[in-house]
């Protein structure tokens, strides 16, 4: 049977009804359709081994073409439907009911066990999943992050011999542009001249930021020919000194060679997460208000760690891109812990700590996943929550594709009808932002 859903359902709200999800891959031979259960991660390594085949994600162009000659909207998570060879985790076939999308992005289907289980007969069945409940941790907070990062850094070695975690992990020192403006930050007499002088010390920094300022975003009057210019005449001394460590920073792991196929690009993803972040907080009324610079460096480096876990793990790395790929819409957290043993926010915390970055920053990029999270600075934590799974209803970014609860709108101080308003605004500014984020990429 069908049951019908209201036409305004988000895309996040369609696939929270469904207890069934489904990608495509392929081989030399052709397409396969996979089903496992929704609250289950897919490994993609288990599969190929039960099955005995190699396979990876199918493209973008193998999935609208499929879509088109079936003219479905999304792929159903009904085994049979395609017509394609099936695989169908067995934790599936021990449900007693299940909600499938049906391929319309309207309706799901209903299925009780034995209709399920005669749609999958001709389908080979087989253990390739992993509950999420696995993959999570009780209270995050109480988690040892030096422990757990030295453990997978421990495993990762090929002798498995446990060693001190700055000499495993080779981070590189932090750059003397960005000690300079954390010095000028606590600074209580520190002017506009001090801060040019930092920026222009740093060629590419300086044009950076001047290209930032003179973006159509901020619309300024005329033209922004120096970093006074950019302080003075549109940005402000906060927001250009965060900026300019946030950009300082973010060049000090080089881009990954690989990444997941359909991401946002990183730079995009820092540009969306800092001006989502900025529009949320001005949303929120003056006497609630976090401090402006920090969230908005917060939001700049939210998905810093992404760039650890490429510069540290790198064949994991390669894992990790090609399990995201046929778990789009898995927390990358889980995934992480998963193959390595230890997530992009731990490290990023954690280098964080060992840089000495304020402790609001350091604690957004630890907690921005943790739902329980509630302690000392918990608002900027809360702020990326918001912020990236916004943004994912959209397309932007890889944060969880997952309802949010209302408790994260009461922690902010904001109604979900605000904050979406807000998002939406960022989200209708996505020309000027990417033009942003190039010139970053650049």
């Amino acid at each position: 049977s069908v049951a019908e859903l209201p036409s305004t359902i988000s895309l996040a709200e369609l696939h929270h009804n469904s207890d069934v999800r489904t990608t495509l891959l392929r081989n030399g031979k052709g397409l396969y359709q996979v089903l496992y259960p929704a609250d289950c991660l897919l490994d993609i390594q288990a599969l190929c081994r039960a099955v005995g085949q190699q396979l990876h994600p199918a493209s973008a162009a193998d999935v609208q073409k499929t879509l088109g000659s079936q003219r479905l909207e999304a792929v159903p998570a009904v085994p049979g439907v395609l017509g394609l060879p099936t695989y169908v985790d067995k934790r599936l076939l021990d449900a007693q009911q299940l909600a499938a999308d049906s391929g319309s992005r309207d309706s799901v289907l209903q299925f009780n066990r034995d209709g399920f289980q005669l749609l999958a007969a001709s389908a080979t069945v087989a253990d390739f999943s992993i509950p999420l409940a696995d993959l999570e941790t009780s209270r995050l907070a109480e988690v040892d992050d030096l422990t757990t990062i030295t453990q997978a850094v421990a495993n990762f070695t090929e002798l498995r011999i446990k060693q001190r975690l700055e000499e495993t992990l080779e981070f590189p020192p932090l750059p003397d542009t960005a000690q300079r403006i954390i010095k000028l930050r606590v600074d209580p007499y520190a002017d506009i001249k001090d801060l040019t002088d930092i920026v222009e010390t740093d060629p590419p920094l300086a044009a950076q930021v001047v290209s930032w300022a003179a973006s159509p975003y901020y619309a300024a009057p005329g033209k922004i020919k120096s970093v006074h210019d950019a302080i003075v005449r549109v940005l402000g001394f906060d927001l250009v000194l965060n900026l300019a460590l946030g950009l300082a920073l973010g060049k000090t792991m080089a881009m990954p060679k690989d990444a997941p196929t359909g991401i946002t690009p990183y730079w995009n993803q820092s540009v969306y997460g800092a001006t989502a972040v900025e529009s949320l907080v001005t949303a929120i009324p003056v006497e609630h208000r976090p401090t402006m610079g920090m969230a908005y460096l917060a939001g700049l480096l939210h998905n810093f760690g992404y760039l650890i876990l490429a510069e540290v793990f790198p064949p994991y790395f390669t894992q990790y891109c090609r399990a995201k790929e046929v778990n789009p819409e898995a927390n990358h957290a889980h995934i992480e812990r998963h193959l390595i043993g230890v997530t992009r926010d731990q490290l990023a915390g954690w280098l964080m700590r060992m840089w000495e970055m304020p402790p609001e920053v350091c604690i957004a990029l630890r907690y921005q996943n943790d739902p329980d999270y509630q302690g000392e600075h918990a608002q900027y934590a809360a702020l990326i929550y918001v912020a990236t799974r916004l943004l994912r209803e959209h397309g932007i970014g890889d944060g969880p594709l997952e309802p949010i609860p209302a408790a994260f709108f009461e922690r902010l101080h904001l109604t979900p009808e605000k904050a979406r308003d807000v998002i939406q605004g960022v989200v209708d500014s996505g020309e000027q932002l990417r033009a942003i984020a190039a010139n970053l990429a650049a």
